[in-house]
């Protein structure tokens, strides 16, 4: 059943209206009045509904139930990733982060990024759209925000907010991540950090045990940036009961 999220201020007196860009996505999709839709306020209510009006610029959908969002994970995670080279492997952290049920996503620049921080501010619009797409697709409750934090000072900040630190390292003195989660089964919210393609300098680790995270290792094989942070972030759902 296709999904849209329209803000909750548009659904009032047992009625959705949807205009704009929502309503062009109707139209594309060919639905028409006695169709079925899910309308989610982005808030991790859904609205099931009929639709009973559907023109150019406005659909019309009448509320038949509503009921909390199943799709969204019982822990918050933010994902902080090392800024990987080129918009592909960005924007795939984003869709299969969104998807693998992060609630924020965040690039940042460190010692070792090859990428360059030229304003990235300039593409979080895209970036925006990208979690979007990715929400609707995947059932989410709530569109994941997308933002920049600039240096890793910045990502400990957001860090240390959180129930639960992991800070994912490929060399020296590590915690397993498994024996780290399953003494973390009942958090309520979470932080994730990631090193771009070329890790992290080892005085970056050196400041994440500082901060007091769990500085972590995913095992002997060397994961891609890309992959690392979708992996990291499927374990932790699976040991807090989000994937069963």
């Amino acid at each position: 059943m296709p999904k849209f999220f329209i803000a909750g201020t548009n659904i009032r007196g047992g009625m959705a209206i949807m205009k704009g860009r929502d309503a062009e996505h109707v139209r594309v999709l060919r639905l028409r009045p006695g169709d079925d839709v899910i309308l989610c306020d982005g808030e991790g209510t859904d609205y099931k509904c009929h639709i009973v009006l559907a023109d150019r610029d406005e659909v019309q959908a009448e509320v038949v139930e509503i009921v909390p969002c199943k799709a969204e994970p019982s822990v918050s995670v933010t994902l902080l990733c090392g800024l990987p080279k080129g918009n592909e492997k960005t924007e795939y952290i984003i869709q299969k982060g969104v998807e693998a049920g992060a609630s924020e996503i965040c690039f940042f620049h460190s010692t070792y990024c090859v990428a360059k921080a030229d304003e990235p501010e300039k593409k979080l619009e895209r970036w925006q759209r990208i979690a979007e797409e990715a929400a609707k697709q995947s059932g989410r409750g709530i569109i994941p925000s997308v933002f920049w934090t600039g240096e890793l000072a910045d990502v400990f900040n957001v860090v240390l907010k959180k129930d639960l630190g992991l800070f994912m390292y490929e060399a020296g003195e590590r915690e397993s991540l498994n024996s780290v989660l399953e003494s973390s089964r009942s958090i309520r919210s979470a932080a994730i950090v990631t090193g771009p393609e070329g890790g992290f300098a080892p005085f970056e680790a050196d400041l994440a045990r500082a901060v007091g995270m769990h500085v972590c290792s995913m095992g002997e094989r060397i994961l891609r940036c890309e992959t690392a942070p979708i992996v990291a972030l499927s374990a932790l759902m699976y040991t807090t009961g989000n994937l069963s």
